[in-house]
Formats: structure tokens, sequence, C-alpha cells
């Protein structure tokens, strides 16, 4: 088998590629802070705690992930410097806001991937785990530049926690053509995706990215994971009926896994211009002309129940998947990726604290 290629001039990290705001810590401290007030509304709402965003589960799946072989030693950093390595994988599919809304409200869809049983270094804070998680957007970049943009529109999407229902149906009805009409003309999606301007559309179809950058071992990079086996990609931009139901998109991912596996590529995107590819700014898309997403891993899927009452006791409402529960050569980098360090602590507390696991 050929080796795959890799670009060959990598940016290697250096701190001097990371620059904290001055005010950072004051920052994520008010990040914390809104997202707190998103919980605390939620669990007055329902009487159970939930995720500060993502806070609504489609699909809890197992299967196993395994190291490509012939990587090149750029490629082959972290957890994917052994070839043909293989690990247990979690995966969880949910969508954006931190309360649980009716699929009507068609937001951005996120899937979290949780690595069983990986050996290495720790990142500070999970040396008592095992595990690398990695947590994906279903959008190549992040929705803020700074820190600073990222709490304005936090404060935006607390404010909207906890409004009536129907309210948010009806917005997620009129965004939804507008922003179509958006992303034809321009190739962008706008602010209107997350606040309901999504297509109605199935979340196995769809491309995740990291958004923000990591370490790479040596190197810098940005993670995808794409959809690689026939049943999966056939799901592209497939359309989920919501009729009669609240949950639609958990049943359509539930339908799918009773009779069919899958596959995805978990791919990498190093980091070879800092300026075109920028580690501070999340907003900013990688041009994949000037560093292609390469693949480094499979992660296979078996036939499955993803949604048993099993999976969403140990799984959905037992787990957190935290950016930096991980690998030390897997950092989280950039200031989008450092202000969400004490926001995971947070809501994982506060579910510990209120629901008692």
């Amino acid at each position: 088998m050929s080796m795959i290629s890799a670009p060959s001039n990598p940016v290697r990290y250096d701190a001097a590629v990371e620059h904290p705001e001055p005010d950072e810590a004051e920052t994520a401290a008010a990040i914390v802070k809104s997202l707190r007030y998103i919980n605390e509304k939620v669990y007055k709402d329902t009487g159970h705690a939930v995720r500060s965003v993502h806070a609504k589960g489609h699909g809890m799946m197992n299967g196993t992930l395994r190291v490509l072989d012939n990587l090149p030693p750029q490629l082959a950093q972290g957890l994917f410097a052994t070839p043909g390595a293989m690990y247990p994988v979690l995966m969880r599919i949910s969508t954006i806001p931190g309360d649980v809304l009716d699929d009507k409200v068609s937001v951005p869809r996120g899937m979290a991937v949780k690595v069983m049983d990986v050996p290495g270094e720790r990142l500070p804070g999970s040396e008592a785990d095992t595990s690398q998680d990695f947590v994906m957007v279903n959008g190549p970049a992040f929705s803020a530049s700074t820190a600073k943009q990222f709490l304005g529109g936090l404060k935006l999407l607390a404010s909207t926690t906890d409004r009536v229902a129907w309210l948010k149906r009806l917005l997620s009805e009129v965004t939804r053509p507008i922003e179509a009409l958006v992303y034809k003309l321009t190739g962008k999606h706008s602010l209107l995706v997350a606040l309901g301007g999504h297509p109605a559309t199935n979340p196995l179809g769809e491309t995740y990215y990291s958004q923000a950058p990591l370490l790479y071992g040596d190197y810098i990079a940005k993670i995808s994971l794409k959809p690689l086996s026939p049943s999966v990609v056939a799901l592209k931009d497939a359309p989920v009926d919501l009729s009669g139901t609240p949950d639609g998109i958990r049943e359509a991912v539930s339908s799918f896994f009773r009779s069919n596996g899958g596959e995805y590529e978990l791919r990498v995107q190093l980091c070879t211009d800092l300026e075109k590819m920028p580690v501070e700014d999340a907003s900013v898309v990688w041009p994949e002309e000037v560093s292609p997403f390469i693949p480094v891993a499979r992660i296979t899927l078996p036939p499955q129940n993803s949604w048993s009452p099993e999976n969403v006791r140990e799984m959905d409402r037992g787990m957190a998947f935290n950016v930096w529960r991980g690998l030390a050569a897997h950092r989280p980098l950039g200031s989008i990726m450092r202000v969400r360090k004490p926001a995971y602590a947070m809501s994982q507390n506060f579910r510990v604290e209120k629901n008692g696991a």
C-alpha cells in the first residue's frame, strides 16, 4: 500500500503563535456566567440538568477507530502515531442550543467523538482519564473570531433560552428559506443558521469540523469527520420528516442504525501558512487549496440501537465530551479553545451537582 501524502511544509508549533487577550480571564468568567444562566433556566423548567450547549442528543453510537497504515511522519502524531492501532469509540449526535427543542427548530448539528483507552501523556486536568475527545460542528469555521465576540453571541443565545416553543418554531420556518437563499447567492451560511435557519436534513450525512485548531504533535491542525461508506454518503442533504413528532432527527438516526452500519473518515488539515490559517481567529476557514484535509483514521459503526435506555443513561446523561480531555499532543489552541476550558468544567459540575450522576 502506498504512503499517504502530506504537505511538505507544515508549521511547527511555537508558543509565539498564541496571543491571549489581555482580559481573556474576565471574558472566560463572563462566558461561564452566561452558560450557567442557561443551565439554571433549563433546570428550573425541567427539573433535569443538561449540557449548556448541545443539550439535545439524537444518537449515541458505539464503534471502533482504526489508525490508517503508512501515514507520513507529519501525520503519524499523537493518537495517530501507531499504524493500525484500534480503539473503541463512542459518538454523540446533537444540536447546538442549551435547551431541548422541538426538531422543527432546525439548528446546526454537532458530533462528539470519544476515543477510548488511549495511552500517552495527558492534558492537565484529565490525568485520571484515558479518552481523547473531539467535539465538532457541521461547519468549517467558528461563528466568532475572538473570545469577546463569542461572549456576545452567547448572551444572545442565553436571552432566547426559555422563550415560547411555538415562537421558536415559527422563527425557524421563516429563517430556513431566507438562509437557503443567502447560501445559494454567497456560498456561505449566515447567523440565521444558529437561529433556526439550518436545513431540516439528516445529520448522519454531514461533514463535521473542529472549527478551532489544536496541537497535532509537533504541528498545528484542524480535525474533520467525513462520511465514507455509501450508506452514510447517501444521506447528505437528505430531508428528515418532522411532521407529527418533536424528535424526528432522533427517529431518523435510530431508523438508519437499526438496519445499517456506517463508516466515517477522520481527517487532519495541517497548518502550512499562519497568515492564511491563523490560530487565534477561529472564524477563518482554512483554505483547502493551501492545505487539504487528509485521512488519518477510519471509524466503523455497526448496526445498533442508537437510542436505547442504556445508551441514554450511560452516554447521553452519564458522560461529558470535552475538548480539554485528551492527550497533551492534541492540546486545544487559540482563544476560543482556551475560554471553553472553564466552561466545560462548569457545565459538567452542574450536571453532577443537580443530577447526582
